[in-house]
């Protein structure tokens, strides 16, 4: 089995940088929007809950 030269030193060679900056900066603020989203989402669901409940029932 042939070895490389390189293959010893392990992974600290160089840091390789895996996005870029702007898709880092796009991947925070989507995830940002979406949890925001779903904040609002819980909370328009506790209020509807809570008026739900505070109906008199028919009958």
């Amino acid at each position: 089995m042939i070895r490389s030269p390189v293959s010893g030193i392990g992974f600290g060679l160089r840091s390789a940088r895996i996005a870029s900056a702007r898709l880092s900066n796009a991947l925070a603020a989507s995830l940002a929007v979406a949890s925001l989203s779903v904040c609002l989402l819980v909370t328009v669901t506790a209020l509807s809950i809570k008026v739900v409940a505070a109906m008199p029932i028919a009958g």
